[in-house]
């Protein structure tokens, strides 16, 4: 038996667990697998094991990954996006895109998408720590963000992504993550989009997440071991 069986079944104790202490139900939390840097074998092996959504930081890898992987799974682009990987993103299989950050990469996707007849489910990447080694919208720049938004009719924009400094205390990050729960919070009200998702927490915080409202964990070391390279 794989490894990755004990793996998956330990980080789902660590789910349920923080869920049963929030009062939440276990289906409200969706567990997205970080496969970047892991071969083709590897995220197979995931997938006999019950893993069904897989999260990739690169366009070109995860296209070469996707046609050698059943068709059941769900892809998720939580990496930075260029506005030059547009066109290929959006003739792929990503179910979701957690990582829009910029009013020109809304257009861009709007744009190709429109020309694919399709609609493209995206997140808002959020910058809620101010450090300027992280991607994302400043919290201040994501209404005016969101008030573009209503004029694409081919996005739908289903919530709000943040990555928070990495601590050794997982404790340290909860005030990331509340924030960016507020943060949505407040939009639903002024926006009047529901963004009902919140993808926040990874392996070593994802039940200081979950207590917060996440609703999307983005787990990699725990599940696939240290990535090589």
């Amino acid at each position: 038996m794989s490894d990755f069986f004990s793996n998956l079944e330990e980080v789902e104790a660590r789910i349920q667990l923080a869920c049963t202490q929030s009062g939440r139900p276990r289906e409200d939390v969706t567990l997205v697998g970080v496969s970047k840097k892991h071969p083709v074998e590897r995220l197979r092996e995931a997938y006999d094991a019950g893993l069904r959504i897989f999260g990739e930081n690169r366009v070109q890898e995860a296209l070469v990954k996707m046609p050698e992987l059943p068709s059941a799974i769900e892809w998720h682009l939580i990496g930075h996006l260029q506005t030059n990987k547009v066109k290929p993103v959006i003739h792929s299989e990503f179910s979701l895109i957690h990582s829009v950050d910029s009013e020109k990469l809304l257009m861009a996707l709007e744009k190709e998408a429109g020309e694919q007849g399709r609609v493209q489910p995206v997140l808002l990447q959020v910058n809620v720590s101010g450090e300027a080694s992280k991607f994302g919208l400043s919290p201040e720049a994501l209404m005016p963000l969101l008030e573009k938004a209503t004029g694409c009719h081919h996005l739908e924009i289903q919530g709000l992504m943040t990555m928070p400094p990495f601590t050794e205390d997982p404790e340290k990050a909860a005030p990331h993550f509340a924030a960016l729960r507020v943060l949505r919070d407040r939009a639903c009200h002024q926006s009047g989009f529901p963004l009902p998702v919140l993808s926040m927490g990874m392996s070593h915080d994802l039940q200081v997440a979950i207590r917060e409202g996440a609703t999307h964990v983005r787990v990699g070391t725990d599940l696939f071991g240290v990535r090589k390279g």
